[in-house]
């Protein structure tokens, strides 16, 4: 959006397609919700004027008539998804202060238009609000943050190991979950008596559908079918889930699958497949390049290493200022754990690979250990000084997470792949995109001419018109290719 243009608030008369302006300045405004009866709106909006290094995003409740503006909420903070009871006296939404930063679990917060206050509502529970998967299927789900029923009782998605599952909770303080586990609620509504819900719904082997959920019995009939068809004619892999032990003895949640066609008795390759984030979670739902990769003969284990969402706050927040120590440790042990209880792995044809994050953690494993005979490292970091004035976020994700900026290189240095680079003996792959802005090419580009001035073995796959996102959200063919050149160096090496 250029400079000069800014996004107001107005009011259309339906039959006269009047348009009326009812915010003004040179602000944004984001409308977050309207009363039922018209007379009140929610909004978000940041009337500062350097936003650089401002990272909140206050609330505010309008008056139609009197033109009154009302703070809801303004923690240093990201608040909305407002949502109006049913009777206009009460706004519900979700939000997270930054105490722990990106890292801070996100709550529900239920505000009296009367009384003028607000509570937290979920400040007993110790998960995330809100739906942290990373696959590469469900993009674009959109889902509300928070739904009334006409007896002032709320549902909400509830991110807990590995599940996204529907919550409800009354004002009083009762909260528990409305439905089953081993799943993923990706969006979802409710129907006004709290009877029923509308729920899109995927799991590890079933790409997703929307289905009709009767709350009090469980019960659940399909309302849609999309993908009978794939699911009849393509075999597909139910991973297990493990718990493995991690650095520190923390207890670490993954998953383990088998490779298609597989034998008792004999041997497969292993693929450990690390998230991006890190501030994200694996979960039970349908990933696509999990199958694919079983498909072709791997085993795969993909875990949520401490800094993941779904489970406490301390497990979230762990990451920060120690990338490159306990997540490391954590991925490692569970691996390691897994191939003494399965000896179906070869523990002689380990591969590894991961995008954002988990292209950093590939980065940072071929440059600390050789237990991998294969890697793909994907839209990864691996110089964070440089990181600091390339990325879109680099001048404040790095303090965040590393615990420092530019006046202390040196600690940025340390958390470098880059500075471990001489320590490389496992093939690696470099796939990036020429548009990520969010990890720039360049640092694909630092690492692969400094591995190759090395003499080590690596190749590096540039991807056009592709962003941060191609995994995700890039073109199919840009996608397929992707997928092919990771399965092909797998194959290659393992």
């Amino acid at each position: 959006m250029p400079q000069d243009v800014h996004r107001h608030i107005g009011i259309v008369d339906i039959e006269t397609k009047e348009v009326e302006q009812i915010t003004e300045g040179d602000y944004h405004y984001s409308l977050e919700t309207v009363s039922h009866d018209g007379s009140r709106l929610v909004y978000s909006v940041v009337r500062e004027e350097n936003v650089d290094h401002l990272f909140q995003e206050p609330l505010y409740l309008y008056e139609v008539e009197t033109q009154k503006e009302t703070l809801i909420i303004d923690e240093g903070g990201y608040f909305g998804g407002a949502a109006f009871s049913f009777d206009d006296s009460k706004i519900a939404f979700a939000g997270s202060t930054r105490y722990f930063e990106n890292a801070t679990h996100t709550e529900i917060y239920v505000y009296d238009v009367a009384a003028g206050g607000y509570f937290c509502l979920t400040e007993s529970m110790d998960f995330p609000i809100g739906d942290y998967t990373v696959a590469d299927h469900q993009q674009g789900a959109v889902a509300p943050a928070v739904v009334w029923t006409k007896d002032d009782h709320l549902y909400f998605q509830v991110s807990t190991m590995g599940d996204v599952r529907l919550y409800f909770a009354s004002l009083d303080g009762a909260i528990y979950p409305a439905s089953p586990e081993m799943e993923h609620i990706y969006g979802y509504d409710i129907s006004r008596d709290g009877v029923f819900a509308v729920a899109a719904i995927s799991n590890p082997v079933n790409p997703g559908e929307l289905y009709k959920l009767t709350i009090a019995t469980g019960e659940r009939s399909a309302l849609t079918a999309f993908n009978k068809t794939y699911l009849e004619e393509t075999e597909l892999i139910q991973p297990a889930s493990i718990i493995a032990k991690g650095a520190n003895d923390w207890a670490i949640h993954g998953w383990l699958m088998k490779p298609r066609g597989y034998a008792e008795g004999e041997k497969y390759p292993l693929v450990v497949n690390i998230h991006g984030g890190p501030h994200a979670m694996y979960g039970n739902t349908f990933v696509h390049e999990m199958q694919l990769l079983a498909a072709r003969g791997f085993g795969v284990l993909y875990v949520n290493p401490r800094g993941s969402h779904g489970y406490s706050q301390e497990f979230v927040d762990a990451v920060r200022g120690d990338y490159g120590g306990a997540d490391y440790e954590d991925i490692i042990k569970s691996l390691e754990e897994m191939m003494a209880d399965h000896d179906w792995i070869d523990q002689n044809r380990l591969g590894v690979t991961g995008g954002s994050y988990g292209g950093f953690m590939t980065n940072w494993i071929v440059g600390h250990t050789d237990l991998f005979k294969a890697a793909v490292t994907q839209r990864s970091i691996s110089n964070w000084i440089s990181f600091f004035g390339v990325s879109d976020i680099g001048y404040y994700f790095s303090d965040w997470q590393i615990g420092t900026d530019m006046t202390d290189v040196e600690k940025l240095w340390k958390h470098s792949p880059l500075k471990y680079a001489a320590n490389v003996k496992t093939p690696l792959l470099i796939l990036h995109s020429e548009n990520d802005y969010r990890c720039p090419i360049e640092q694909s580009e630092q690492f692969y001419i400094t591995l190759k001035s090395m003499g080590k073995e690596t190749e590096f796959v540039r991807f056009p018109e592709a962003d941060h996102n191609l995994s995700r959200t890039g073109k199919p063919n840009l996608r397929f290719v992707r997928l092919e050149q990771i399965t092909g160096w797998m194959e290659k090496y393992l």
